[in-house]
């Protein structure tokens, strides 16, 4: 057995890793208000343009699991603060960017940044924070980031490409990525894990992330009728299948299977994949509508999305409460519920604009099941696991989330394109019966995560308490 070591409260701990979670969310969306500034001085090609995105999301999703047993083994402290340091350092280049090669070059190793980041500093919470209330306070800030950066990187995206320049996109993380590695001296390392990385394990798993995050972004792309993107899929399946049945007889492996032994962590991850799925392609859609049919500005676009922080922070703050009198299924199936009220009303949008009495209700409506959602599965997937183990089991979530917003993105996107273009025509009327389209898609899909939810979290109040009062003390 395994316990947490004693607290070390504070402010600064608490700060460090949501800082550290905002920044390396926060780069999903912040780029791509930039993405106009960036094609015209750099002159890239339309095909090429969509990869200053994607480079960051394929890195980031694919070498989470790769990232978070790294943070096992070798010391999650130190894996964080070489994470941030990687991130930095490729931020400094994509800044200084004199292409699009050297731009993607760069987001791709933000990607390798964030994978080494994410995943242990969401390990870390609980060495840090033994204490449940400030550790349960720490959950719910981090929690609040990866919907908060979604809004904030827009904000800060419009903001900064229109006062200073899309290169500022990338420097703003410099100074804030040397501030968060200043402050991880602060944080409490869990001792090191014994064993090895298991390079086998690290090569499939690897590959097989890399093939299928790909083909997501190839569906994105060109639609559903894509053939290099079945056969992609289909190549990282194999390589997954591949990977599974290694970790089975591996003695060092990169995801060990008595994970998914409990059946609470398992659909804690499942859960969070079609919760990331709903709200983050309800985010793309909407924000393409309120350019392409409404006619926002980027700067107006990213200020139209904060009722979606409001619901956010109201979320995460009211989910550990809830958690206390209500079982987890229940808190995180009635989020997927929320969320699906709210992409429901989304799919009622017209050509013309109705702001206050049906956009902005939508967004705090699906902001506010996110944020309970997320919380209540993060604590599902992170408690109860052997410290030895803590990083994968972390990487795991994150690897559902960003796998999520990435088929969230190709789906919506490509539903959207494909009655579109059914029409015949892209006028404003015929955009919208894709974007309506999409969104009653997205809410299906959220409606399947309430569902699952339901059927695989725990039941009682007394499991989800007893989850809560024994972190970390029940080998994985």
């Amino acid at each position: 057995m395994t316990t947490t070591k004693s607290t070390r409260g504070g402010l600064v701990p608490l700060l460090v890793i949501a800082s550290a979670q905002l920044m390396v969310v926060l780069d999903d969306s912040i780029v791509n208000i930039a993405l106009p500034s960036i094609q015209r001085e750099l002159e890239v090609a339309p095909t090429l343009l969509p990869w200053v995105v994607n480079a960051y999301i394929l890195a980031f999703g694919a070498l989470l699991l790769l990232g978070g047993r790294i943070g096992d083994l070798w010391g999650r402290k130190r894996t964080l603060q070489v994470g941030i340091a990687v991130f930095v350092v490729a931020s400094l280049v994509g800044g200084l960017g004199l292409n699009v090669e050297m731009l993607v070059a760069a987001r791709a190793v933000q990607g390798l940044g964030a994978a080494l980041a994410a995943p242990n500093a969401l390990a870390l919470i609980a060495t840090t924070f033994s204490e449940r209330k400030v550790r349960d306070q720490a959950l719910s800030l981090y929690g609040a980031m990866s919907g908060l950066g979604i809004v904030i990187g827009l904000l800060l995206g419009g903001v900064l490409t229109d006062q200073l320049g899309w290169r500022w996109v990338f420097f703003i993380n410099v100074p804030i990525g040397i501030l968060v590695l200043l402050g991880t001296r602060t944080l409490i390392a869990a001792d090191r894990g014994t064993g090895r990385l298991g390079a086998l394990g690290a090569v499939l798993g690897t590959a097989g992330m890399v093939a299928l995050v790909y083909a997501i972004t190839r569906f994105g792309e060109n639609g559903f009728a894509d053939p290099t993107a079945y056969t992609v899929v289909g190549a990282a399946l194999v390589l997954l299948a591949t990977f599974v049945r290694t970790q089975r007889s591996s003695p060092n492996p990169l995801m060990p299977p008595s994970l998914f032994r409990d059946r609470n962590r398992t659909g804690a991850y499942l859960t969070m994949l079609g919760l990331a799925i709903g709200p983050m392609g309800t985010f793309y859609v909407i924000t393409l509508y309120m350019q392409e049919v409404v006619d926002f500005s980027p700067l107006q676009t990213g200020l139209t999305w904060l009722p979606f922080a409001l619901g956010i922070v109201l979320g995460a703050g009211i989910a550990p409460q809830l958690l206390m009198k209500i079982a987890p299924r229940y808190v995180a199936a009635f989020g997927a519920l929320l969320g699906a009220g709210g992409a429901f009303w989304f799919s009622t949008i017209t050509v013309e604009p109705s702001y206050w009495t049906l956009m902005a209700p939508a967004m705090v409506l699906i902001a506010l099941g996110f944020g309970l959602g997320t919380i209540t599965l993060t604590q599902a997937a992170v408690y109860g696991v052997a410290a030895d183990r803590a990083g994968i089991a972390s990487a795991l979530l994150n690897s559902a989330q960003q796998i999520g917003v990435a088929l969230g993105l190709a789906i919506l996107a490509g539903v959207a394109a494909t009655v579109t273009a059914g029409n015949g025509t892209t006028t404003p009327s015929s955009l919208v019966d894709g974007y309506s389209t999409a969104l009653v898609v997205g809410a299906g899909i959220l409606l399947a995560s309430a569902v699952l939810a339901l059927l695989t979290l725990r039941g009682g109040v007394s499991d989800a308490e007893q989850a809560i009062k024994e972190p970390r003390t029940i080998s994985a």
